[in-house]
């Protein structure tokens, strides 16, 4: 009965979860996983199957005792789908879906029964990718942050070597350092691997922690490394060090380095303060009784007298409630319009030239910047006059807001050309005309 009851409290929960969350789980796996940083969160799912039978027995062990500290999760997930769905915010989809599992499970195991979850529910968080902003923001970091490193090492076996931005120029050639050469694809995974090799090695809390921890500046080094070590190659093998087979595989080779080194690092680190039975485990003991028997169930979960009936499984308030709520939230979304109202405008190609004593010259962007910014129409002019110093004008127009869609902010790419950003802040405008007014813009000196 118990595990009846279980089964449909899982099929119904599964249903719903299902069509609240179709569009967003559509989109991680055919656009979020796609990207070539986070595509091997195609292996997260079997990591966190795996991880789940790993502790099952924990899990049969342990009763089940309803509780409705389940809603502390439930609800703030509910408030995050709505803040995600209104803002066209995936990331907060995302992190709802994942609250809503935590919640239901909570309310129908109960705190001491979710704990023994915690782990696969952690490692979980690995399925979704980072926020575009800060995503992007991060990218560019590590770019900058490996290119100063690759540099210092070139710089370091005699070679000469100068760095604007994440431009490296060799003398013979500049190479540029991609968003693919950032890090940012090493870092993460590596990551987790390092958490999931200090999960099953058994020995103290701190040892664990600098196993994990150990895996961010390993493989910013190793990427910088990867960086010096084509500038090396690159009057051996020409343009072919920088860019298809071999970019690929020294990807690989770096990765599998990292992979080495965190393992002698675990080596080490066994040599240090050991205590008995330290190592790695395949599988955790089993938890079961003393007999090797799995305990009951708890009766708190046992169907009261009389409703034993066909649909008794419904009586429980928890699942009432937890329904109720995923339901009103399905009916209420679906009266949501989220067809985008996109104004009204003139093309950009009505762009004055002529302002005043000012002419401008129009300026054509390149298609594969174009292609970049994915925006909807821009205007780049270059206005003159005389004995005035020269005025250059780029406006970037974006028409859709939705889900996925994010602009292209300068303070994000600049940088990478060598800029440096050394004031920002905003000021107020005062507009002439027969109704003066103001109005606030963004400042910045480079």
């Amino acid at each position: 009965m118990i595990r009846s009851r279980a089964v449909w409290y899982g099929s119904i929960y599964s249903f719903l979860l299902a069509v609240l969350y179709f569009s967003t789980f559509d989109w991680l796996i055919r656009k979020d996983w796609s990207r070539e940083d986070y595509n091997y969160c195609y292996l997260i799912p079997l990591v966190v199957l795996y991880l789940i039978w790993e502790k099952k027995d924990a899990w049969l062990k342990e009763d089940s005792i309803r509780s409705w500290g389940g809603l502390l999760v439930l609800l703030p997930g509910v408030m995050l789908y709505w803040f995600g769905e209104l803002s066209g915010e995936y990331f907060s989809l995302y992190i709802s879906s994942w609250l809503m599992v935590a919640g239901l499970l909570w309310l129908h195991a109960g705190w001491r029964k979710m704990k023994t979850m915690t782990f696969p529910l952690f490692v979980s968080l690995f399925l979704f990718p980072l926020p575009h902003f800060l995503n992007t923001k991060l990218t560019f970091s590590l770019k900058l942050l490996s290119s100063e490193i690759g540099v210092k090492m070139i710089q370091l076996i005699g070679m000469s070597a100068y760095r604007e931005g994440n431009v490296i120029d060799l003398g013979f050639t500049k190479l540029q350092v991609v968003d693919a050469c950032s890090g940012l694809r090493y870092i993460i995974p590596l990551f987790l691997m390092g958490v999931l090799m200090a999960y099953f090695y058994r020995t103290a809390l701190w040892k664990r922690v600098i196993i994990a921890f150990s895996t961010i500046p390993l493989s910013i080094i190793t990427n910088s490394l990867r960086i010096a070590l084509t500038a090396i190659l690159y009057p051996l093998l020409g343009p072919a060090a920088a860019e298809g087979f071999f970019h690929d595989f020294s990807g690989w080779v770096i990765f599998m380095v990292s992979m080495g080194v965190l393992l002698g690092e675990i080596w080490v680190l066994g040599k240090i303060m050991p205590r008995p039975g330290e190592g790695f485990i395949l599988k955790r003991e089993a938890v079961t009784g003393g007999g090797g028997v799995i305990p009951p169930e708890s009766q708190q979960d046992e169907p009261a007298a009389g409703s034993k009936r066909a649909g008794g499984f419904l009586a429980h308030p928890q699942f009432m409630a937890a329904v109720a709520i995923l339901v009103v939230t399905l009916a209420l979304s679906s009266t949501v319009n989220d067809v985008e109202k996109i104004p009204e405008r003139r093309s950009f190609s009505q762009f004055p030239l002529a302002i005043g004593q000012w002419e401008g010259k129009r300026q054509l962007l390149e298609q594969e910047i174009i292609d970049e910014l994915d925006l909807s129409d821009y205007v780049a002019v270059n206005y003159w006059k005389p004995e005035a110093p020269p005025v250059d004008i780029y406006i970037a127009y974006y028409e859709s807001q939705r889900k996925g869609a994010s602009i292209h902010s300068p303070e994000t790419c600049l940088p990478g050309g060598g800029w440096i950003f050394s004031q920002e802040g905003t000021r107020s405008v005062s507009l002439p005309g027969k109704n003066p007014s103001s109005i606030t813009v963004k400042r910045v000196i480079m």
